[in-house]
């Protein structure tokens, strides 16, 4: 009698770091017995929403998100994104910009960048909402006084005539002492404990066989990068791609109960008692 695999769905963003991290994964290259995977590729704001619907069985998700959703979803140990220096910058045409008047895009708001600007900066306060990829050119077209800017962006920005005012994943790190968490692979609860530590197996799986076979992903991440330039793909991946993507550790697991600690003092997200990691 033929078993007929059960399809998962996994959401990710089309940046170079989670298009190096799940190719393996979503391309044959790693097996997961009993499911097969399905790639679903969107901004990570459109992530964050869809959450909030469950809409996916394994997403990739901004921590801010997943502080509102850990009663449908627990976070994967593997896959994540965290790190030291892989902060959002808050980038404008003025270095001597006054943040208290400025109209600063930000990529979503239940993005980790809003969050951590309203524990660092709590008095910027008009902000507005565009798709990460839209803002560097909203603002060097004078649309926006400054932007929150993630992904590629960090290292193009001065091509668009812009400077950094201030780092904001810097600021946490001399707050804390710790990394800064930006995103994590949730996985549906409801699914099981045995499912989430089999996924978690299969992503770690496929990070291990993009670094032992770097070739094979190249053409799949540049189909998918909003920067095509191969050295600023490189520098990417290398940034946020690293030893908390294959585990979170407790460095990690202590970033990220400190980063709800402070959102929720501030109000910013709700308490839980539910585990913040698969086992």
């Amino acid at each position: 009698m033929t078993t007929i695999a059960r399809e998962l769905t996994l959401g990710y963003s089309p940046c170079p770091n989670d298009t190096f991290i799940f190719h393996a994964l979503t391309h044959g290259r790693i097996a997961l017995p009993g499911f097969t995977v399905r790639e679903v590729l969107d901004d990570v704001e459109t992530l964050n929403r869809w959450a909030t619907q469950t809409r996916l069985d394994l997403t990739k998700i901004s921590y801010h998100a997943y502080a509102h959703l850990r009663d449908d979803y627990v976070a994967l140990r593997a896959g994540g994104a965290l790190g030291e220096g892989v902060g959002p910058l808050l980038v404008a045409r003025d270095p001597d910009l006054d943040l208290t008047a400025a109209t600063i895009g930000i990529p979503g708001r239940l993005t980790t960048a809003n969050l951590l600007l309203q524990l660092v900066v709590p008095h910027a306060v008009k902000t507005v909402e565009r798709r990460y990829e839209q803002l560097m050119p909203a603002v060097a077209g004078g649309d926006l006084d400054a932007a929150l800017i993630i992904h590629e962006s960090r290292f193009t920005y001065a091509e668009h005539g812009l400077v950094a005012v201030l780092d904001v994943g810097q600021a946490w790190e001399q707050r804390t002492g710790l990394p800064l968490p930006l995103g994590a692979i949730l996985v549906r609860r409801d699914l099981g404990p045995q499912v989430a530590a089999d996924v978690n197996a299969a992503l770690r799986a496929s990070l291990e066989h993009a670094y032992a076979h770097p070739d094979e992903s190249v053409a799949y991440i540049r189909e998918h990068a909003q920067e095509l330039d191969e050295a600023v793909v490189r520098q990417h991946i290398d940034l946020y791609v690293n030893r908390y993507s294959l585990d979170v550790g407790e460095r990690g697991e202590a970033a990220v109960r400190e980063l709800f600690r402070q959102a929720q003092a501030r109000g910013l997200a709700p308490s839980s008692d539910r585990p913040l990691f698969a086992p």
